[in-house]
């Protein structure tokens, strides 16, 4: 099978531009996540930003500040893993078929 050196870069460049494409995208793409029962919940886009934190009143006022940075962490933290899972699945749409099995995009 011969390589034809100008079509592999046709797909490298289309490649590129669909991965730019995407990763603007991931900007607008958010998920929510929450703990506490819904106590506390945290937005974060797919590029791996908190958008917003939602405190229910009754927790913030019952006064057990460890509980409630418990619950926003743990709340954070599953936002981050969902936005990233969800970047992950958009970028290897881009990719599938164009990266050899194993290889994955650094910082997804």
């Amino acid at each position: 099978m011969k390589l034809d050196m100008g079509s592999m870069m046709k797909q490298v460049q289309k490649m590129q531009e669909d991965m730019a494409k995407v990763q603007n995208e991931l900007e607008k793409k958010t998920v929510t996540e929450e703990s506490g029962g819904g106590m506390v919940k945290v937005v974060a886009n797919c590029k791996k930003e908190i958008v917003s934190i939602t405190i229910d009143e009754e927790i913030a006022k019952s006064g057990d500040r460890e509980m409630l940075e418990d619950l926003v962490v743990a709340a954070v933290n599953k936002a981050l893993q969902t936005a990233g899972k969800m970047a992950e699945e958009e970028l290897g749409n881009v990719t599938k078929g164009m990266l050899p099995p194993g290889m994955n995009i650094p910082g997804f």
